[in-house]
């Protein structure tokens, strides 16, 4: 069974396209077919489950390339939803190999790693009969829209971090707060930190129902899994990590109100449907590396970690490798300033080697804004990679739109970026161009800020509120 690559030509490497992969294993189906199910369990007994249609005889070439798709599933599943129990059904030479890879010493050894540490368990992987795979389990919250009450809303970023407060859904305060979160070792830095923001932004109110909050990171819920606010304190006071996971329980035990958190990606998406009174949205924030959220048809957020930055959008195991992970292929490849790095050179840019990636970007942006060729090049590319990606995400988030931003998208790049992905969506994918919307946020949504969405999340319990 020979890999299928993108046919387009257009894509300046041995691109292998997802959706093209699955093809390929659809087009050996023939009149009988196999099934190959995914799930991950996560938590609260959520399980987000993919079955694979595969050909129900497999020489020893064909069971290796479903073996390998079927990984990149399981990879691109976990990424997006989380999980520390990976449930796999069919074919032992198809499913055994991939069961193998997400041991301690396994060809995933880093998402082994990464999922026992933000779940605090190890990771496993079990092959199990058909009729004994756990079926889809997600447990969707709606998220109110009407800016009732009291609220006071943050936004948790690396060297800053912003609070709202809205009084009836009137912007009553706004304030930045410089902190360096990642370089203070000890989590009561951080909990002060916040906690004297929450308290000026509360002084402007004359009582406070609820607080709601966007933060970066991984979120098992609302304790803090793996971020990089927190490097300092898994680093160098490992003792004191637990205490920093918690800090969002600590904070909210404090206030006494309705309090959520959220990972910064869904509360960009949430942003986007608030301003633009759209559902059912994906967004990819194309920064230092791919962020990602979501907000289901109905309006509400499901909890997934939606870590596409490490998920695969090309199957080429000869593509660029992420430093950190070590895969091939993954989603910060394709959308971050990491993907303008790689393209840049491959076109013919020359930069210093101690030049950093956010002022290798700001060159190529300005090279955009002249008409540079070469830097038209990079934007193109990075929207044919898009197209190729929309579909793909479509098989595992239910979306009609996506709102795409970030610096990556910033200036005359942006624009370029976003036709491009059109153009090649109607050319390769006509079915998914007509289905699903690519924008970027109008200005509205920009102006809007997660701060003051983040507060809208709660919802205010009626006799309950705080004098």
């Amino acid at each position: 069974m020979a890999c299928k690559k993108c046919n387009c030509s257009k894509c300046n490497h041995e691109f292998m396209a997802p959706m093209q992969a699955l093809w390929t294993v659809y087009d050996g189906i023939g009149s009988k077919a196999d099934v190959v199910a995914i799930a991950w369990e996560r938590e609260d007994g959520k399980v987000f489950r993919y079955d694979l249609p595969v050909p129900q005889r497999l020489d020893k070439e064909a069971a290796n390339y479903v073996s390998y798709v079927v990984e990149r599933i399981a990879k691109f599943i976990v990424w997006a939803a989380g999980g520390w129990k990976l449930y796999l059904a069919g074919p032992d030479a198809v499913v055994k190999p991939v069961a193998k890879a997400y041991t301690k010493k396994g060809l995933r050894a880093f998402d082994y790693d990464f999922f026992t540490s933000i779940y605090g368990r190890p990771v496993e992987a079990v092959v199990v009969p058909l009729k004994k795979m756990p079926e889809m389990n997600e447990k969707s919250s709606l998220v109110k829209t009407v800016a009732d009450g009291c609220r006071i809303g943050f936004d948790l970023g690396a060297s800053d971090f912003k609070i709202s407060a809205l009084n009836r859904g009137k912007v009553v305060f706004s304030k930045e707060f410089p902190w360096d979160p990642r370089n203070n070792a000890d989590p009561e830095y951080h909990y002060s930190k916040l906690t004297a923001g929450l308290k000026e932004a509360a002084a402007s109110l004359p009582r406070v129902d609820a607080i709601g909050g966007s933060t970066a990171g991984v979120l098992v819920g609302q304790k803090m899994g793996l971020a990089s606010l927190f490097r300092a304190v898994k680093e160098k006071n490992p003792s004191k990590f637990e205490t920093a996971q918690n800090m969002f329980f600590r904070i909210e035990k404090d206030w006494g109100v309705p309090f959520a958190v959220y990972n910064d990606g869904d509360v960009t998406a949430l942003a986007g449907m608030i301003t633009m009174n759209r559902k059912g949205i994906l967004g990819v924030a194309m920064g230092s590396s791919e962020a990602v959220g979501y907000v289901d048809p109905k309006g509400a957020m499901t909890g997934r970690i939606s870590e596409l930055a490490f998920a695969p959008v090309d199957f080429n195991p000869n593509a660029p490798k992420c430093e950190w992970s070590g895969d091939a292929g993954v989603g910060a490849m394709a959308f971050s300033q990491q993907a303008v790095n790689w393209l840049a050179e491959k076109f013919g840019f020359k930069f210093p080697k101690t030049m950093a990636l956010p002022e290798r970007l700001k060159v190529v942006q300005a090279a955009m804004a002249e008409g540079d060729e070469k830097a038209l090049k990079v934007y193109v590319q990075i929207g044919r990679f898009l197209a190729h990606a929309i579909p793909w995400y479509n098989e595992f988030y239910d979306y009609e739109n996506m709102m795409i931003l970030g610096r990556v998208t910033s200036g005359l790049g942006g624009s370029i970026i976003l036709e491009s992905a059109k153009t090649m969506l109607k050319d390769c994918y006509p079915e998914w161009a007509e289905k699903i919307d690519i924008f970027m946020p109008d200005e509205k949504a920009r102006r809007l800020g997660q701060s003051v969405a983040a507060a809208q999340i709660p919802v205010i319990r009626k006799g309950r509120r705080r004098a």
